[in-house]
């Protein structure tokens, strides 16, 4: 058995996992940030003793999910502003008071090996997961592992820039393919022109009931997700693409659209376009399995 966590800004998701990834268990706690590093690390531990309590076989390691950038060979959150976490070891803390091993890394890059391993890109080395939520995220495996550059960051798709002077983005930047091609850009568009948030939830059947500012969206906004997949593609080339987060609840509809859209290099496209499977558990298994 393993005990995933998938720290966040709102809550601590924790499960416990077996070996071939199932999830077991799950329990979780509002992370309430305010409090302090201590606090939400003490919560952290808490939860992991009562899973260790009540797991039927003996728990190997603790694996940590985050936001942010995290040395994972030091086992430190490096920095992760939404929950004010900056440099804090959080693998030694929680090692050293439960007595296993503890590993730490990106959230995104723990879903992205939860999705390769037990999920939607199963049989592939190489792939890239892609959360298409408030914001953008992004994990990438090579060879089956992680690979997250020289200093941590790599994987931050979001904030590749497709537009020069474009909108501008939450980090601070314009341009970035986050503030064209995330679900709180499609909710954004769609109010400009009279659209609710409910019709956003099903704009695909929206559009083809024949809602003509609905197809007008829609057809925008697979526009600049493909733009930002095609770039993915033409640096990366991965076999598979996983598509997770809101707008993956699209599910089908959405990988047939992305597949007629998409033009890559040679317009040879051998990258598959996938829908993620394991939803929101996947940060929890990801990071279970870290090592």
């Amino acid at each position: 058995m393993r005990i995933g966590v998938d720290l966040g800004g709102t809550n601590i998701a924790i499960g416990l996992v077996g070996d071939d990834g199932k999830l077991i268990t799950k329990k979780s706690a509002p992370t309430l940030p305010t409090r302090g590093v201590d606090k939400v690390i003490e919560d952290i531990m808490g939860l992991c003793r009562d899973l260790i309590a009540d797991s039927p076989n003996p728990v190997k390691s603790v694996g940590v999910g985050c936001p942010g950038t995290v040395n994972p060979h030091t086992g430190t959150i490096v920095c992760a502003v939404n929950i004010g976490f900056f440099d804090v070891p959080v693998a030694q803390a929680v090692g050293s008071a439960l007595g296993l091993p503890v590993y730490v890394e990106n959230d995104a890059n723990c879903a992205a090996l939860a999705e390769a391993l037990f999920g939607a890109a199963v049989g592939s080395n190489n792939s890239v997961t892609i959360t298409l939520g408030t914001g953008i995220g992004g994990g990438i495996i090579v060879d089956g592992k992680i690979y997250s550059g020289s200093f941590f960051g790599a994987g931050e798709v979001g904030h590749h820039v497709i537009q020069v002077d474009g909108e501008l983005c939450g980090c601070g930047g314009r341009g970035c393919w986050e503030a064209y091609a995330s679900a709180a850009a499609l909710v954004r568009d769609a109010a400009k022109v009279g659209l609710d948030a409910e019709v956003v939830k099903n704009i695909f059947e929206v559009a083809k009931a024949g809602n003509t500012a609905a197809k007008t969206v829609l057809d925008n906004y697979l526009n600049y997700l493909c733009v930002g997949l095609a770039n993915i593609v033409n640096i990366l080339q991965p076999e598979v693409v996983v598509l997770g987060g809101g707008v993956s609840g699209q599910g089908g509809d959405l990988a047939s659209a992305v597949k007629s859209r998409i033009k890559v290099l040679g317009d040879d496209l051998k990258t598959r376009f996938v829908i993620a499977q394991l939803g929101n558990d996947a940060g929890i298994i990801g990071a279970s399995i870290l090592q």
